[in-house]
């Protein structure tokens, strides 16, 4: 694992230089995140926290890359990680919600058997529930709703508008205070012409930004804010706030 450190100090340098234009690559941060995380997972394996780190890291990294046979590799080697966390401890809800999002990575470089790792996703998230709601900032809500949404109906899959719509609402009572609750939720409504359900919305997220600005803030938080506003710009050419 020697190369890891240098390799980990030519993307930070890189991620500093980008940080300077006011503009982060979300791919070397993520890679930057990824390999830290990897290190302290193979250095001690027997440590639940090292090892769903390390599958929110791949989750993460694996979410933006290009190639489907990395991104099959990163969630493979993830799944396996939290699948022994959960062996140590069966009630740890964050290795349970990245098991389910890696499932779902991996379900998107498959032809034949993605329907199968899409029900093991969906199970998944909802044993996150059970364990714990508010992991990942009302996460297991926000993913199960955009699984719904985005998954093919029925008889196909498990696809259903009013499922999407109930676990998406879900996140932004649970979290109000998080973006990305309320722009998965507005970014649906947008998707299925639910204007109604949309618009009157717009106003409020627009000044729960300028709150959220001050909360969520830091390097930390930057690959997250230049994707947020890329969103919110986009809903906004659309309905702009009422004056």
């Amino acid at each position: 694992m020697f190369w890891c450190k240098p390799l980990i100090a030519t993307l930070f340098a890189a991620t500093l230089a980008s940080a300077g234009t006011n503009t982060i690559d979300p791919v070397l941060r993520a890679e930057q995140i990824y390999l830290q995380a990897r290190i302290r997972y193979e250095q001690d394996r027997s440590d639940p926290q090292n090892a769903w780190q390390f599958g929110q890291a791949s989750f993460e990294l694996a979410d933006i890359v290009t190639s489907n046979s990395r991104r099959a590799r990163l969630s493979s080697e993830a799944i396996e990680a939290c699948k022994a966390a959960l062996e140590r401890d069966p009630k740890l809800a964050p290795a349970q919600y990245y098991l389910a999002l890696n499932l779902g990575q991996l379900a998107r470089t498959k032809s034949i058997g993605a329907l199968k790792l899409v029900s093991q996703m969906e199970s998944g998230l909802k044993q996150s529930i059970r364990l714990d709601p508010a992991v990942d900032f009302a996460g297991p809500y926000r993913s199960l709703g955009l699984l719904y949404r985005d998954a093919p109906g029925w008889p196909v899959s498990i696809g259903s508008r009013n499922k999407a719509r109930q676990h998406l609402q879900k996140a932004v009572e649970l979290r109000p205070d998080f973006p990305e609750n309320w722009l998965c939720l507005l970014e649906s409504y947008l998707q299925w012409g639910d204007k109604g359900g949309l618009e009157p919305q717009i106003k409020k997220v627009d000044e729960l930004l300028v709150t959220a600005r001050k909360k969520y803030n830091g390097e930390t938080w930057a690959v997250a804010w230049q994707d947020w506003e890329r969103r919110w710009n986009a809903l906004l050419k659309q309905f702009p706030p009422a004056s």
